[in-house]
């Protein structure tokens, strides 16, 4: 048994960016355990400060090269907002299409590739090629489809380059829609499989649960992705104008990242906040493969984001065909909206795979970024990680070291942290 334990993770793997861990006990008493954010802070507020209105998309995408849809998302919506623009329905439904793209390709490779070996118990994706080939035949295929459906929307997967102010600079032909719907359509199979695979390990998932707020977008018709207001599982509803007085960011002396807090010491954005804020707003799909996972609202495990991710692939699989469906009954058109250039602020709110993340811009009489602030979803669950591990830290203390550091690390990678996106802090000493 460990009873006396030093414990010193340094740059966390299979996860974005770099982050350690912490973990002291002596005398079967925890003394320290402690989540640290190392990563160099990176300031792109200040990027696009004195930049046209017209490069601050292009900018904030590269923020993260796995979200890079959903800030250009984040970013267009907040411009837009800030001057006056009101895009189609035809550009919100291919836009809504662009996020569940994104949506499914960043799942999968966390689930298949990043999660699933801590599952079957192996240091990497590798050797499950062996054990369970069909299955990772089954999860590259799907990542590969989540490529595809993002590269025809937005032009390419990573930093798309059709989407723009008002609507896109290219829109699918029909015949390219109806190709996606089908191949939608056939991969409903391998999610079925793949989900019943996750059902498989679930003893795996460590039995652990702290209940706190969750905090997402909802809408009264959809599982809100692309719109909404700001929901909360202990407020209710904000507006997303509102949204500095749900995050109340916060400096913490171990992180190169902002914490946040709102009604309580944490809050947890992401798939499992989403599902419990929106669970009854699945798709047919979804609710089934939630049921092949056994499960229900309110879920109070974080380890369980996993799962619910799983869930949001085959929602966003299902609700695509569906919006597919609408814009081929309209017709495509190629609408782009009027962009004029006038002073104002504007501020959005968009879920991307890891939870809500906020844009909000100033712009002066002659188009230029005054003032920014982009609030990142993992920078938002830090505070909930670090609570986390403080509670299930006692739990740990007479299990053996490397049971200790699986189990901190797999609580890690559960919140599926986009690290070095979530850090805009430095520490600065004036001599």
């Amino acid at each position: 048994m460990a009873m006396d334990v030093g414990i010193h993770i340094e740059h966390l793997t299979r996860v974005e960016g770099h982050g350690d861990i912490f973990f002291n006990s002596k005398e079967g008493k925890v003394e320290k355990v402690q989540w640290h954010v190392t990563e160099a802070p990176r300031f792109f507020e200040a990027m696009v400060r004195g930049k046209s209105y017209v490069h601050l998309q292009p900018i904030t995408s590269r923020i993260c090269g796995i979200c890079s849809i959903g800030h250009s998302l984040a970013s267009l919506k907040a411009t837009e907002a800030a001057l006056g623009v009101q895009v189609s329905e035809e550009t919100v439904l291919l836009r809504r299409l662009a996020l569940h793209g994104e949506n499914m390709q960043s799942h999968i490779l966390h689930i298949g590739y990043l999660v699933a070996p801590d599952l079957f118990g192996v240091g990497s994706v590798f050797p499950m090629v062996a054990t369970h080939k069909d299955a990772v035949l089954k999860i590259v295929g799907l990542h590969r489809l989540a490529n595809f459906m993002s590269d025809l929307v937005c032009g390419r997967t990573t930093h798309p380059i059709t989407l723009r102010l008002g609507g896109f600079s290219k829109v699918p032909a029909d015949r390219e829609l109806r190709d996606l719907k089908s191949r939608l359509e056939a991969a409903k199979p391998a999610i079925s499989e793949v989900a019943g695979l996750l059902a498989s390990v679930k003893g795996g998932i460590p039995d652990f649960n702290r209940e706190t707020e969750y905090v997402g977008l909802v809408d009264d018709k959809l599982y809100a992705l692309y719109d909404g207001a700001i929901g909360s599982t202990d407020t209710g509803e904000h507006p997303v104008n509102f949204y500095k007085s749900i995050t109340n960011e916060y400096v913490v002396p171990q992180s190169t990242a902002k914490y946040t807090k709102h009604s309580r010491d944490s809050y947890f954005v992401g798939a499992l906040a989403r599902f419990n804020l929106n669970e009854s707003k699945l798709s047919d799909f979804g609710r089934e493969m939630a049921e092949v996972l056994g499960m229900k609202a309110p879920i109070h495990n974080p380890f369980m984001n996993t799962y619910a991710q799983m869930v949001e692939v085959a929602d966003s699989v299902q609700d695509s065909i569906h919006i597919i469906d609408e814009l081929l009954a309209c017709g495509m058109k190629g609408d782009k909206a009027e962009v004029k250039v006038k002073a104002g602020r504007g501020i959005s709110a968009v879920e991307v795979p890891r939870g809500i993340l906020f844009h909000d811009y100033t712009i002066d009489s002659i188009g230029n970024c005054t003032k920014a602030n982009c609030i990142i979803p993992t920078n938002q669950n830090h505070a909930s990680i670090q609570q986390d591990m403080e509670a299930i830290g006692p739990s740990l203390v007479e299990r053996p070291e490397k049971d200790i550091e699986l189990t901190l690390e797999m609580l890690v990678r559960a919140y599926d942290p986009c690290i070095s996106c979530s850090t805009h802090y430095a520490k600065v000493h004036f001599v």
